[in-house]
């Protein structure tokens, strides 16, 4: 990023400062929060019917048929939560539409007695996006279609800074007292995508633009790779998060060991993605350490579709071919599961078996 670029972010993220109404919570209400709400499971949620959150949110591809019925089968596990991916071009082409989309979304999953964690921006996957048709699978790639936000944009066109806190504070605003949702997650794996601490500016604004908000729900971004690149991010992350949440796709003993590191904060924790299979990651290990440590438990990828996550992050298939263990998700879109072993042991888990 050249200097110029710096000191125009550094700027606006000063003046979006001025008027910073919030606080961090402190570790004694974000700790009487967390123990009302009960053991948080769930996945993060896509219908398999979106390719991404585009398709997912906006007018002619928004899906509430599908997203009741892959609901209803997450209430019959016994899941209470589901992390959910929103895109500013979503609200900039269809503001109100979208905020009505979404709050029809909340509808649906509230009547299946599901909260939600809603995501803004994401440091993930593909750069370029647009509004209307979206992309449809590559065959046998793992998320082919799902897009960055705001990606390189930011970078290239910092005045777009100002449009980003107008959608973050509008969606926010719209929905700062509602129950349905369980916590603002502001930026998704941020510094990702070779981002590094390029993404520091951006990440500073939106956890300023959320305290001038001063949602009645918690928020924060959560930690993702322990690499010395990312030491100046995560410390941002941590000491600005009300509860602290993380991602961890690895074997339980690592697993263990980062939990241990993040109890020092002494505040709640909700692992926010886990469960690759062909990492080591799985529910028969990770979910039931996740529930004894009382720690929330948000797999990623829930019904099989179009984002093509049965396919690992780096190993695609080229003719499509399903392959023999699915890298993510629990069903096919017929309803039937992968494997009837992690179905049972989720129920046991939830207390629906």
């Amino acid at each position: 990023m050249n200097k110029r670029i710096t000191l125009l972010l550094s700027f606006l993220l000063a003046v979006t400062t001025l008027y910073g109404q919030g606080t961090i919570w402190t570790a004694e209400k974000a700790n009487a929060w967390y123990a009302k709400q009960g053991w948080i499971r769930g996945c993060n949620f896509q219908p398999s019917t979106a390719i991404n959150q585009l398709e997912m949110f906006q007018a002619a591809t928004f899906d509430p048929q599908t997203i009741d019925r892959e609901l209803g089968w997450a209430e019959g596990l016994g899941l209470n939560a589901m992390r959910v991916y929103l895109h500013h071009v979503a609200w900039t082409s269809d503001r109100e539409g979208f905020k009505k989309r979404l709050d029809q979304y909340l509808q649906i999953s509230s009547r299946h007695g599901i909260k939600t964690i809603l995501v803004f921006f994401d440091d993930c996957w593909n750069d370029t996006y647009q509004a209307g048709k979206q992309p449809e699978p590559k065959p046998g790639v793992h998320n082919s279609g799902w897009v960055r936000d705001p990606g390189s944009m930011i970078l290239n066109r910092p005045d777009s800074l100002p449009m980003l806190e107008r959608y973050v504070k509008d969606v926010m605003t719209t929905f700062k007292n509602d129950e349905r949702i369980l916590l603002w997650d502001l930026y998704n794996e941020p510094g990702n995508s070779g981002y590094l601490d390029k993404s520091m500016p951006l990440l500073k604004a939106v956890f300023s633009w959320a305290r001038a908000v001063n949602p009645s729900q918690p928020i924060s971004a959560g930690v993702w790779s322990w690499s010395n690149k990312f030491t100046e991010l995560n410390k941002f992350q941590l000491e600005n998060s009300d509860v602290i949440t993380y991602h961890h796709y690895g074997y339980i003993d690592k697993h263990k060991e980062l939990i241990q590191d993040l109890r020092k904060h002494n505040r709640p924790l909700i692992c926010t993605e886990y469960m690759a299979r062909r990492n080591g990651s799985l529910f028969q290990t990770i979910m039931p350490m996740l529930k004894t440590e009382n720690i929330g438990a948000i797999n990623w990828g829930f019904v099989s579709g179009k984002t093509n996550t049965i396919f690992a992050w780096d190993t695609p298939i080229a003719n499509g071919k399903e392959p023999e263990l699915w890298f993510h998700d629990i069903y096919r879109k017929d309803g039937t599961p992968f494997s009837q072993n992690e179905v049972d042991t989720i129920k046991s888990l939830t207390g629906k078996k």
